[in-house]
């Protein structure tokens, strides 16, 4: 064998090694992009930093107005009466609530009760129990994630459990551990409005096996005040379902 036909076989290389060859280097090609593109824990701090401040800052102006909330309940897949109240921020910080022609509601109720005898009245005075007992796990519930508060965002960070998904105009922030053990929280903020959108809750009631979703959204008030528009809930084992309406804001005179 001459010698030039020695090195060519030397540098022979069978096509099967050069199409993973070629294979592996589009696959770089591809990943490299992307990679530089991967968020890091300093774009992550600073969408949190951004959502702190535009939470805080939103807060205050919410405790201007009052507003009118409506709920709808489904429980068991039987829908109860609407409730409507006048809502607003008091001196503690915590919303206050004025139902709405409550009187009414009751008087409504009680005449049911009695057409129906004694043990109607009590199957509607038990519903109204359990019904009750719900809503205040509800509002129990709620309170944890809406509106998102800082220092459990800053321990989810601190603790590894949060990460960001950058999109066209908007940053997912993943919580894991949020509130209570097991849950999830996914944050989505308007980047250029500095807002928060939507807010997608896994969470549970008393028990991780009683599975409980929470969709939020959020919109604006013409002075730019973001509120909460709609919240549902959706308690599966339960058979619960809760649609809470935020509407009619009005500036308070006193403010």
């Amino acid at each position: 064998m001459h010698k030039g036909q020695s090195i060519c076989a030397h540098l022979f290389v069978p096509a099967s090694k050069l199409r993973a060859l070629f294979a592996a280097t589009a696959m770089l090609a591809m990943i490299a992009p992307a990679i530089a593109q991967a968020p890091t824990n300093g774009e992550l701090q600073q969408r949190l930093a951004e959502i702190k401040q535009s939470t805080a800052e939103n807060q205050k102006k919410l405790h201007r107005y009052q507003w009118t909330e409506t709920t709808d309940v489904t429980l068991k897949g039987e829908p109860r009466p609407p409730k409507q109240s006048l809502a607003r921020y008091g001196p503690d910080g915590k919303v206050q609530k004025t139902p709405i022609d409550a009187p009414q509601q009751q008087t409504q109720q009680q005449q049911a009760g009695r057409r129906g005898g004694r043990l109607k009245e009590k199957v509607i005075e038990k519903k109204k129990e359990e019904a009750k007992e719900y809503g205040e796990q509800i509002k129990t519930l709620l309170a944890l994630y809406v509106p998102p508060d800082p220092q459990r965002m800053q321990q989810a960070f601190q603790s590894g459990k949060a990460s960001l998904n950058k999109g066209s105009g908007t940053a997912d922030i993943v919580f894991h551990d949020y509130a209570l053990p097991g849950d999830q929280m996914t944050l989505s903020f308007d980047t250029a409005a500095k807002k928060i959108s939507t807010i997608n809750v896994k969470t549970y009631m008393d028990d991780p096996k009683d599975a409980v979703t929470l969709a939020v959204q959020f919109a604006s008030l013409p002075d730019g005040t973001h509120y909460v528009q709609k919240t549902d809930l959706n308690a599966t084992a339960k058979q619960l379902q809760v649609t809470t309406t935020n509407s009619n804001y009005q500036p308070l005179t006193s403010q």
